[in-house]
């Protein structure tokens, strides 16, 4: 059986989790006909990625835009598995201490993650966009307002990717590096399409579901992962939740025992093999 932490790690988690509060939404990802080409009233595209890059490159940490991978499709759920890497995804929300406290003990281990911010969280703690990359991770986009993008009509589920890639660019230069729907495992075909339009060739899904949103315990949230991931998973985590934050030594020790690391999305799908198309949507994610 793998220790969750030892005890000074336990010691440092304790102190991070104070009072956390996870919004749940519950609603799940409908499927919506409304064209594409609908445009919300007064918004303008936002800048593509080459756009010039401001304060998030001072520190030495240039972000990256996203990347298009020829090839592959624009539904993203995992990589390449005959390597021996995977990608920690966090949907970006909740506690920021949490969110330090998480980032710090992925860095300790050598590993690298992918957040993506929900862009009210980005307007209440602009200074995490700088935080997440100057730790060598990644920042994508989630929604401006975690909203259940995949039921919205057309303009508005636009205004929701738009938006918050606005936020990523006027913090970091970029609009971040992967858009991930709300409220949603697989991005509908409206969805993937306004992505695009937004700037985003690729639609990031996963294929392992920690399930850490219900705050089962840093147990489970260990056995879910460890129990489901292999070379090439892209790995379903959120910010803002103690039992997250306690469970992440316990996997990233449980990864290493197997022989994989954690990387970066863009990391890992730009290693050799081919990554698979999303499947069907089988649950809703809340985080």
């Amino acid at each position: 059986m793998l220790q969750v932490s030892s005890p000074s790690r336990r010691d440092v988690l304790r102190s991070a989790s104070g009072a956390v509060a996870a919004t749940t939404c519950g609603v799940g990802c409908g499927h919506h006909a409304d064209s594409a080409s609908s445009r919300p009233a007064g918004h303008t595209e936002p800048p593509s990625s080459g756009a010039t890059q401001d304060r998030a490159t001072s520190a030495g940490h240039a972000p990256r835009g996203p990347a298009r991978f020829p090839g592959l499709p624009p539904r993203i759920a995992h990589g390449p598995r005959d390597g021996g890497a995977v990608a920690l995804t966090f949907h970006g929300q909740g506690d920021p201490e949490l969110a330090r406290s998480l980032l710090s003990e992925a860095e300790r281990a050598g590993a690298r993650v992918t957040v993506l911010a929900v862009g009210t969280w980005l307007d209440e703690h602009p200074e995490l966009a700088r935080r997440v990359l100057d730790g060598g991770h990644e920042l994508g986009n989630h929604t401006m307002r975690h909203r259940a993008v995949c039921a919205l009509p057309a303009d508005e589920a636009y205004a929701e990717i738009a938006e918050c890639a606005d936020r990523l660019r006027r913090l970091t230069g970029t609009i971040g590096s992967w858009f991930r729907p709300s409220q949603a495992r697989t991005a509908t075909d409206l969805v993937t399409r306004l992505a695009a339009r937004a700037g985003y060739p690729h639609v990031l899904s996963y294929d392992v579901d920690s399930l850490d949103f219900q705050d089962p315990g840093p147990d489970a949230v260990r056995d879910a992962v460890l129990g489901q991931v292999r070379a090439g998973s892209v790995v379903s985590l959120h910010l803002g939740h103690a039992g997250t934050l306690t469970a992440l030594p316990a996997v990233l020790d449980g990864l290493r025992w197997r022989g994989l690391r954690a990387v970066t999305t863009t990391e890992l799908m730009h290693s050799d093999g081919v990554a698979a198309t999303a499947g069907p949507a089988r649950r809703t994610e809340t985080g």
